[in-house]
């Protein structure tokens, strides 16, 4: 998948569990595919999806975060940023390369059967599903809880924080 698909995907999961979580996810979405330039920058090159896709390594240290990791500042910055990987190393399990699922086995994971190659329509629908999917849930939460960029404009109309003409001009925004 493209960046902008990992990017998208990782970060509109997040977000339904903890807003401030995204940075960290979102570095680790791309962290598979820069981590092969940063190897490349220190003269050890590896192909694409090889060493830094193991979806199995990924996985144990998301797991190793969330049960390891104590639940403060880093520990829950190292566990969203696993996340990240884990989401990149599943989204390009749908594609027709796979990844690879362990260091200790040639053969490739896919995921849905892996119908399409990178840069394909699909991948841009499959991540628009996965935004609208998380807004939608990220509508259905309480409306005490804190979301920066979804905004109860009737909510503070209603409590007088904003006046009538804010009101018009931005309740249809849901950004």
């Amino acid at each position: 998948m493209k960046w902008v698909n990992h990017v998208l995907i990782a970060g509109s999961v997040t977000a339904v569990y903890d807003v401030r979580l995204v940075p960290p996810t979102i570095i680790g979405a791309t962290a598979p595919d820069w981590m092969e330039w940063v190897l490349k920058f220190v003269g050890r090159p590896v192909k694409h999806r090889t060493v830094t896709h193991y979806l199995s390594v990924w996985a144990l240290a998301w797991l190793a975060g969330i049960f390891l990791l104590p639940d403060n500042g880093l520990g829950t910055v190292l566990t969203a940023f696993c996340w990240g990987g884990v989401t990149h190393i599943l989204t390009d399990a749908m594609t027709v390369s796979g990844v690879p699922l362990s260091p200790y086995s040639d053969r490739r994971f896919h995921l849905f059967g892996g119908r399409f190659r990178t840069g394909e329509p699909v991948e841009y629908g499959i991540s628009a599903c996965v935004v609208f999917v998380c807004i939608g849930l990220m509508n259905l939460m309480p409306s005490g809880s804190w979301a920066p960029f979804f905004y109860d404009w009737a909510g503070y109309y209603e409590s007088g924080v904003i006046d009538g003409y804010e009101w018009r001009v931005n309740r249809f925004r849901i950004f």
